[in-house]
């Protein structure tokens, strides 16, 4: 299956994550998580966990993005500024029983993306189950 292969660029030659697979809208770099799983073992086919960090400079902007995942179906979590990042609130959402099909990841990166720009906020990626 040809879907976590490298684009048609020289091996030399740095790819922007950020850029999207003309194939299936993906970022790179949510490709390149979805390869991880499936080396690492998972049934990309079966639901999973999914957790998604995004950080917000205040509680109050972390919130009202927490309330609005929070009606599209996450889990919301608004964690306190660790010591080392006191300027830096986390929103933590989550979703469980989740297949992680190209779908899903496409339309979750771009309503979080759209969540972070909204309110202020950074939208730095996910992790999932194995």
């Amino acid at each position: 299956m040809g879907l976590f292969k490298r684009r048609s660029k020289s091996d030399d030659e740095l790819v922007d994550p950020n850029e999207r697979s003309p194939q299936l809208g993906l970022k790179y770099k949510d490709l390149a998580i979805l390869g991880s799983l499936k080396d690492a073992g998972a049934d990309l086919t079966q639901p999973r966990h999914v957790v998604f960090y995004l950080y917000y400079p205040d509680q109050a902007s972390a919130d009202r993005a927490g309330e609005v995942a929070s009606g599209q179906g996450y889990t919301s979590d608004v964690r306190t500024p660790l010591p080392q990042f006191p300027g830096q609130w986390a929103l933590v959402c989550e979703r469980h029983d989740t297949v992680t099909s190209p779908d899903f990841v496409r339309d979750a990166d771009n309503f979080l993306q759209a969540l972070a720009d909204t309110h202020g906020g950074d939208y730095d990626g996910w992790e999932a189950s194995v």
